[in-house]
């Protein structure tokens, strides 16, 4: 049994790891305790997909801090625990159980547990070959095999399966990706946004397939070997690397009795429904954080950005604070020599401004709600993504009906202008 008593984090992830160094920086001087439930020191997922699949970076290059670190700033890191049950009393202290039957007591809990891989429900889905990308034991899984595949089905259009598609094609596979629906990144991206990655990721040589109905994984001698269709067709693989989302891990808070809807149900500072439990990063449901937003609009976000700074949320109510989400949310995906970068949430958009340059391989596509900007997608563009961002954390619009807001030669932060009242629109 654990004698330690302060804070327990339970998840080592990206929110986990910043929870614990954005308390240290603010003078927070009880124990922490870092638990995960992986047999791996705390590491960086996104170049999973990208660096570190094609074999560009080592293991090391990933791990977020080394274990002077934590030494120094009494952090005690415990790998491969997984927490089944939580005893929590009403002044928030309590005693988590593991899985193997250790407990670890404490006077505040954070529940920084992310989200798991969507599993697919066909048959054939136990296949050997049929992989997933969500953790270090998927990568390792993945690279263990990929030496000796020619044909690889990615299915799902999305952030990491368009990653993970343009990683195997760089190292000579031959890719198809199935999408089930009638375009790509359709929970992120804009139809502007997901026809202009259709046609790039064609022209690179990926196979993509909308509207993809598959009806089981073939296989022989117990090892997948494709992919079978409605209409019979089947397409050979010899892995299937299955990206379709992920479910947000509640079933601690489920079990603890708090509010889930979607992820932790948590306030604008970070605080779960019982008032004393601080829920971080993927698993949490939050009040949208972008300035404008309409009262009580909600999202769940999946990012390392999100991570970092809902943490930093998180760690100010721990400490008796109320802060306030800082800086616009954003999200970036590496895609072959695509590199996307989003600003803002475009979630209840009613207009959009296409800037495209196809000389200098440079897309945007600006979204606006009520005459005014609430996010850009930026292929290729940073100026553009800066400039935008900027203007959502000063609270400045770039009119949609500026005739040079579509122009790419012209710098959009040379168009940003304080917002209108008319243009202003819903609460922060």
């Amino acid at each position: 049994m654990s004698d330690q008593t302060g804070l327990l984090i339970i998840g080592a992830s990206q929110s986990g790891v910043q929870l614990a160094i954005s308390l240290r920086a603010l003078g927070f001087e009880e124990p922490i305790t870092l638990l995960g439930e992986e047999n791996h020191r705390p590491y960086q997922r996104p170049a999973l997909s990208k660096e570190w699949l094609q074999g560009e970076v080592g293991n090391e290059s990933l791990i977020f801090r080394s274990a002077e670190y934590w030494d120094e700033h009494n952090v005690t890191l415990v790998k491969d625990q997984r927490i089944v049950r939580v005893e929590k009393n009403p002044d928030g202290s309590g005693v988590a159980v593991a899985e193997s039957g250790a407990e670890f007591p404490f006077k505040r809990l954070a529940l920084t547990v992310g989200a798991r891989a969507r599993k697919m429900a066909v048959d054939g889905a136990d296949l050997v070959g049929v992989v997933y990308l969500r953790n270090a034991d998927d990568a390792l899984a993945l690279k263990a095999i990929v030496g000796d595949a020619t044909d690889v089905a990615v299915v799902g259009g999305g952030f990491i399966g368009l990653e993970a598609a343009s990683s195997l094609k760089k190292m000579g596979k031959n890719v198809t990706v199935l999408e089930y629906g009638p375009r790509l990144v359709g929970r992120a991206v804009g139809e502007e946004t997901a026809e202009y990655f259709l046609e790039a990721h064609r022209a690179r040589g990926l196979d993509i397939r909308l509207n993809a109905r598959i009806t089981r994984f073939t296989g022989e001698a117990g090892a997948v070997a494709g992919v079978e269709f409605e209409d019979g067709s089947v397409v050979p693989a010899q892995i299937v690397l299955v990206g379709i989302g992920v479910v947000p891990n509640t079933e601690l808070a489920e079990q603890m009795g708090l509010a889930v809807d979607n992820g932790i149900v948590v306030d604008s500072h970070a605080l779960a429904s019982d008032g004393t439990t601080v829920a971080v990063g993927d698993c949490a449901n939050m009040p949208n954080p972008v300035p404008g937003s309409p009262a009580g609009e909600r999202i769940r976000l999946e990012s390392v950005n999100n991570a970092i700074e809902h943490a930093k949320v998180a760690a100010y109510s721990l400490m008796g604070r109320r802060e306030d989400y800082a800086g616009i949310p954003w999200f970036w995906s590496n895609q072959a020599d695509l590199k996307l970068q989003i600003a803002g949430l475009s979630m209840g958009f009613d207009a959009t401004v296409v800037r495209r340059d196809d000389e200098r391989g440079k897309f945007s596509v600006l979204y606006y709600r009520s005459g005014r900007i609430i996010a850009a997608d930026c292929v290729n563009a940073p100026l553009d993504f800066m400039a935008v961002k900027n203007a959502l954390a000063k609270g400045q619009n770039v009119p949609a009906d500026a005739v040079q807001s579509a122009d790419p030669g012209v710098q959009l932060k040379t168009l940003a202008v304080p917002l209108t009242t008319a243009a202003a629109g819903g609460t922060s």
